[in-house]
């Protein structure tokens, strides 16, 4: 979740109307010159003597990490409550996830070259600052040891607001804030319709995202029965605030009828005098009429429904830009192949069509269908027509390559971008998820000991 960097107070302009909520979103209307690529992802912290998770302070610890990146390598630091909790440099971000997961939120540039060289050069840095102190980190999607009770919470007001309502509205959200970590790619936009399309086509190929990168086989030491257990947490996290949003393949879709969708996902928190008030379950559109009961009269500042959309979790998410969110996290190859993926189809035209032709039939049903079977059948999920998930990967996977292929950007040694993509042909070819090759070690040369994933499958 994204980190504030500023305060709203008596002097932030507040919203006159539901226009100028339409009209931010509006705004992130791009011409594809400017287009843009800004790859997130979370990994597990941990030490390396007993493979605990990562406390907040200590000397081998999630502060320890964040002083020394910040003192070595020039980031700027994000205080909260006189605690640091996140740094930032050059349009990029480090932050805290509730258990202490490490993001980097990616700066948005040009081209996948330049995304992966970002996150290669993140990962280095991380080595240096960790290994001194004992410290390693893990890309999978969920913590394969630690139950919820070791895992430590991380010194931000959010979470605790969050907490207390995720028990009131699903099983799971727990479970999603302090044992899951994902991969995300942000991608731009032309125009209203040119988002719509993008949003629907995303929409329907995240659960094909979710079986490629299925990567959460493991809880407390044993299989849970599932490929992405990251992925069945979402189904029971909140249903207010998460899934397959089928009002994105209704006519009338556009910025409006999202920010409808919006501002009736029911609040968390308002952010006042550097501190978070808890606003759980409250409803943003009394906010907007002056009337929330924490508040009353005050009427909300444009950062408030900033901050309002990024406690929205749907498989994509709408900002000023879109958001893939339907994906475990996964070892550095895979974190450039992730945005190369979603690039190569959502940013070349001939290649949106095509997925969208590909995909415009399905219904809701059949939609949400695919999300529910694709976390434990993974490649095998039936999808409409009689095909199967590996038959559609294969297929998109040309896509993109064509997309990839027609945007040309070279690296310092000629290749262009599709050479990303190599390690998700090899998975589509085979039709075994990085979760079903993990589970082969896991019964097979790990005899059942899953302690062996935190030195194989360490960044």
């Amino acid at each position: 979740m994204t980190t504030p960097t500023s305060d709203i107070d008596e002097t932030s302009p507040r919203i006159a109307g539901k226009h100028e909520l339409v009209e931010y979103l509006e705004a992130g209307n791009k011409p594809a010159a400017d287009w843009r690529i800004g790859t997130e992802h979370e990994k597990f912290g941990f030490l390396r003597e007993n493979l605990a998770p990562l406390p907040y302070d200590g000397k081998a610890s999630v502060l320890a990490m964040l002083e020394g990146l910040r003192d070595r390598f020039g980031w700027d630091p994000i205080v909260e409550g006189g605690k640091l909790i996140g740094l930032q440099r050059d349009g990029a971000s480090v932050s805290l996830e509730p258990g202490g997961q490490f993001e980097l939120s990616g700066a948005p540039l040009e081209t996948i070259h330049q995304t992966c060289t970002e996150v290669g050069r993140h990962l280095e840095e991380v080595r240096e600052i960790a290994d001194p102190l004992g410290i390693a980190f893990l890309g999978l999607g969920a913590s394969p040891l630690w139950s919820l009770a070791e895992t430590p919470v991380m010194p931000k007001g959010r979470y605790k607001i969050m907490m207390e309502y995720m028990d009131k509205v699903g099983r799971l959200g727990r479970q999603m804030m302090f044992r899951t970590c994902t991969v995300q790619t942000n991608l731009d936009f032309e125009s209203e319709a040119d988002m719509v399309k993008k949003f629907r086509v995303a929409l329907a190929l995240q659960p094909l995202g979710t079986a490629l990168f299925a990567n959460s086989p493991f809880m407390e030491g044993r299989p849970n029965g599932f490929l992405s257990y990251r992925s069945q947490i979402w189904t029971d996290t909140d249903p207010d605030r998460t899934g397959m949003l089928p009002f994105v393949f209704e006519d009338g879709m556009g910025f409006e009828r999202y920010v409808d969708y919006a501002l009736d996902v029911p609040m968390y928190f308002v952010r006042r005098g550097g501190k978070y008030l808890d606003a759980s379950g409250l409803n943003f559109r009394d906010f907007m009429d002056g009337k929330l009961e924490i508040l009353p009269g005050e009427r909300p500042a444009l950062d408030d429904f900033v901050d309002h959309l990024s406690t929205i979790f749907p498989e994509v998410r709408l900002k000023r830009f879109l958001e893939m969110r339907g994906s475990d996290a996964g070892p550095w190859s895979h974190l450039c192949a992730f945005s190369a993926f979603w690039v190569g189809l959502l940013y070349c035209p001939t290649c949106l069509d095509a997925a969208w032709d590909r995909v415009k039939l399905w219904t809701a049903a059949e939609r949400e269908a695919m999300r529910q079977s694709v976390r434990t059948l993974g490649l095998r999920t039936p999808i409409p027509g009689g095909a199967t998930m590996q038959d559609l990967a294969m297929e998109m996977l040309d896509l993109a390559r064509i997309g990839l292929s027609n945007r040309n950007n070279l690296s310092a040694s000629g290749d262009n971008e599709t050479g990303y993509l190599s390690e998700l042909d090899e998975i589509a070819r085979s039709g075994k998820t990085p979760a079903e090759r993990l589970l082969e070690r896991y019964y097979g040369a790990w005899n059942r000991d899953v302690r062996h994933v935190f030195t194989e499958k360490a960044y």
